[in-house]
C-alpha cells in the first residue's frame, strides 16, 4: 500500500494511512449492497469458500464470484488457494487503516466535532 503518512488508533497501534486513490477504489467496491453483503459474511465466518457464501445469500455462484473479484482488486478480501477450492478472507490490516485514515479525513471535514 503505497501510503501518505500513518494513523493510530485509541491503543496507539499505527497503520499505514490509506490514499485517496486507495480509499476510492474501496468505496466504489463498496458501493454495491450485495458486495457488503458479502464482505459482512466472510468477515463472520472467516476462511470461507464461494458455495458457503452462495447458500446464504440469494445470487448465483457466478454472481457471488464476480463481486468476489471486485473485493480481492480492491484488496478488501484476500483468497488463499486450500485445494480444491479458494477460501476467502477479510484484509484486516486494510480495514484497520482505512477506518482511521476515513475517520480522520471526516474528521477534518468537520473540524474535529464528528462523533
Amino acid at each position: 500500500m503505497s501510503s501518505l503518512s500513518k494513523v493510530s488508533n485509541d491503543t496507539g497501534a499505527s497503520y499505514e494511512a490509506v490514499t485517496s486513490i486507495e480509499m476510492a477504489t474501496v468505496f466504489a467496491a463498496l458501493s454495491n449492497s450485495a458486495r457488503i453483503d458479502i464482505l459482512r459474511y466472510i468477515a463472520g465466518h472467516r476462511h470461507c469458500g464461494c458455495k458457503e457464501i452462495t447458500e446464504v445469500l440469494p445470487l448465483a455462484q457466478s454472481t457471488v464470484s464476480q463481486h468476489l473479484k471486485v473485493l480481492i482488486e480492491a484488496r478488501l478480501v484476500v483468497v488463499k488457494a486450500v485445494p480444491p477450492r479458494s477460501k476467502y478472507d477479510v484484509n484486516d490490516d486494510l480495514i484497520k487503516s482505512l477506518s482511521l485514515t476515513t475517520c480522520s479525513f471526516l474528521d477534518s471535514c468537520c473540524g474535529g466535532d464528528c462523533q
